[in-house]
């Protein structure tokens, strides 16, 4: 949710971002003008009639005290009482009118992320790692996958439907070994263990983000109140919810591992081959609370400790800034990091680092309280590290061999408990 001086001080700004982005609204932001004088009108209004009815309470008490008549006064009170009702009723409704449109409101670039239309305009910053060259043809990652008994995606589509995959044997110890990998590396380097539940209530959704914008993206729960978290950022974010954090705590740095749950409503003939794109895949993610003036330096930090995933496994990658165009409705300023694969050649998307400045913290009502100053909103940031089957889908093509085996790599060998993977080893 954006600050409320956009509209009343800085409307320019928010003109220029929603047009950076190509963001398009079905009501004018005239019309949000609009209710946000008539709502100020009304608050004003009952505010001086509050005052007037303190007044004549007082009175009408001196009154009683001198044991006087007070039936004139003690009518006007009710008179004002009534209408301050029916201002309170009117003022209700059109809130929850502004809010409907201020919660359609994506959040206010930052004044360095580049302009583009679209995800083509997106600016590669860094490459890490060259692709090596390989004398036989790669086996796509679901081929590999079921080739040496490690995944079967038939099955899951017997049991579930499309879009779900099993993980068998060595292919299930690598999700784990990954899992354990990321969340050890993570923690030594200062972030804190969550494990978060699967389900969060509305609340949670619109704290993020996630609602109103993304409702049919998301998996609900048909007789409870429940939706099943597309990330584990919904429920780490939603931890400090409704409360104030002590100055001296900040920056706080969690990091989760999650199923996650995507009704992928969107990506219709997308990825349909493999482990890319799944309803339920599993992620670690990194969550960030900070002090305003240090949001930028920690997506530094989040994005480099998503990459020395990546440079551990020593996997090729890309770091990419998103343009205005493509940039996630919640994030000011966002960094994605994408995987060399093999079989194809190209890069994909397996991290996501995002500053979301205020934008969240004021949906969710998050703040600290500085030493000797009134408590203001953090700013809040998340990062995947990493999105464990897309690290899986790259390891399977980049560590396969001439012989058909699948290498481990060095970093999770003691974990999977073997150097090399064939059919023989499963």
């Amino acid at each position: 949710m954006l600050d409320i001086k956009f509209l009343r001080e800085d409307f320019e700004i928010l003109e220029d971002s929603l047009k950076k982005r190509g963001t398009k609204l079905n009501f004018s932001l005239q019309d949000l003008k609009d209710l946000d004088q008539k709502l100020k009108y009304l608050r004003t209004e009952m505010s001086n009639l509050r005052e007037s009815q303190n007044k004549l309470s007082k009175e009408i008490s001196v009154l009683k005290k001198d044991k006087k008549d007070a039936t004139e006064l003690v009518e006007q009170s009710r008179n004002i009482g009534d209408e301050i009702s029916r201002l309170a009723e009117n003022e209700r409704g059109l809130d929850s009118q502004f809010k409907t449109l201020w919660y359609q409101l994506p959040n206010i670039l930052l004044s360095d992320v580049p302009f583009g239309s679209d995800e083509s305009q997106n600016v590669a910053v860094n490459y890490c790692g060259e692709p090596k060259d390989f004398d036989f043809d790669v086996i796509p990652h679901w081929d590999l996958g079921k080739k040496l008994g490690l995944l079967d995606i038939e099955r899951a589509g017997k049991v579930t439907g499309s879009r779900f995959s099993f993980h068998i044997g060595f292919g299930a110890r690598l999700v784990r070994a990954l899992l354990n990998f990321m969340m050890d590396m993570h923690r030594s380097d200062g972030f804190v263990e969550l494990w978060p539940p699967y389900l969060v209530n509305e609340a949670s959704m619109y704290g993020t983000g996630q609602l109103p914008k993304f409702r049919d993206e998301l998996f609900k729960c048909a007789d409870d109140p429940y939706f099943l978290i597309p990330t584990a950022e919904v429920p780490v974010t939603n931890f400090f919810r409704d409360e104030v954090l002590m100055d001296s705590s900040l920056p706080v740095r969690f990091c989760a591992y999650s199923a996650c749950f995507r009704r992928e409503a969107g990506s219709y003939g997308k990825d349909v081959r493999g482990i890319i794109r799944q309803h339920q895949f599993d992620k670690v993610e990194m969550v960030v609370f900070c002090r305003p003036e240090e949001s930028l330096n920690e997506l530094q930090f989040i994005t480099e400790q998503a990459q020395k995933v990546l440079k551990k496994l020593k996997l090729p990658y890309r770091v990419i800034e998103l343009c205005s165009g493509d940039l996630g409705f919640s994030s000011a300023k966002t960094y994605d990091i994408e995987v060399y694969m093999a079989s194809s050649k190209n890069y994909r998307e397996i991290s996501s680092c995002s500053n979301f400045t205020d934008f969240q913290a004021r949906r969710a009502n998050i703040r600290y309280k500085p030493k000797d100053s009134k408590s203001r909103y953090v700013h809040t940031l998340n990062g995947s590290g990493l999105a464990i089957g897309r690290t899986l889908a790259a390891i399977y093509e980049y560590y396969q061999d001439d012989e058909g085996y699948l290498n481990v790599p060095d970093v999770l060998v003691p974990y999977v408990g073997t150097e090399k993977i064939g059919l023989t080893t499963c």
